[in-house]
């Protein structure tokens, strides 16, 4: 693995020279849905043909969750899963009941042109993923998925990166990618819309969690730094 270059995440040029390493052009396309849609790796493994409109250049995501509720036994509450006495009916809880809840949502995304233009390519060129009507894109699963990015890292000489939370090192994966993307866009426009419009693309329930893709590197906190005191003189 190459020596980590002190980067929270990845440069677009990093990505290119991902795809460019690429073999395969399946490769080379899920590397580009992944990064340009910011979409999660378990949606990109169950993309199908049908979710592809070449006409109005978008792709419709379907994302299933399951979520554990804990629920007190007597009158339904939710708990928190350190709950002893339940809020609503102040009852000791024994033993919650935990339901298995199913979580299905559906966007629609839009596609950047070179994006498109490869999918169509490899759909056309694969004629068992049309059969019966469509199928899957990828024909591949998540650990697959992962493998293959980490592969094409260590090929093209990415990474690994550095997670700004703990300072640890990190290999490039498809997360990172989407996690890269979504971080270049912020720091493109940081507005309120402008992160509201990215909630929506990046299928976030709550828009705390897309606002921690405000992060910077190194050089990006020492240029604002600079920048701030420029007029300030030393004492």
């Amino acid at each position: 693995m190459p020596k980590g270059n002190g980067k929270t995440y990845l440069s677009v040029e990093e990505v290119e020279a991902l795809e460019n390493a690429a073999k395969y052009l399946r490769d080379r396309l899920l590397v580009r849905v992944i990064f340009w849609s910011m979409i999660r790796v378990s949606e990109a493994v169950v993309l199908r043909v049908e979710d592809i409109d070449f006409d109005q250049g978008t792709l419709t995501i379907q994302h299933l969750k399951t979520r554990t509720r804990i629920l007190c036994p007597f009158c339904q509450t939710r708990l928190s899963r350190a709950a002893k006495f339940c809020p609503g009916c102040g009852k000791e809880v024994p033993e919650p009941v935990k339901m298995q809840q199913e979580e299905h949502k559906i966007r629609t995304l839009p596609v950047d042109g070179k994006t498109l233009a490869l999918l169509r390519e490899f759909v056309e060129g694969a004629p068992r993923i049309q059969r019966d009507g469509g199928g899957l894109i990828f024909r591949i699963g998540r650990v697959q998925a992962w493998r293959i990015i980490h592969d094409l890292a260590e090929k093209a000489g990415v990474g690994p990166l550095v997670n700004p939370a703990t300072g640890e090192t990190r290999g490039v994966s498809p997360h990172r990618l989407r996690d890269a993307h979504a971080t270049l866009m912020v720091q493109k426009d940081d507005s309120t819309d402008s992160i509201r419009m990215l909630q929506e693309h990046l299928g976030h329930a709550s828009i705390a969690t897309t606002m921690r893709y405000r992060k910077v590197g190194g050089k990006e906190h020492q240029d604002w730094y600079r920048r701030m005191t420029a007029d300030q003189v030393a004492t």
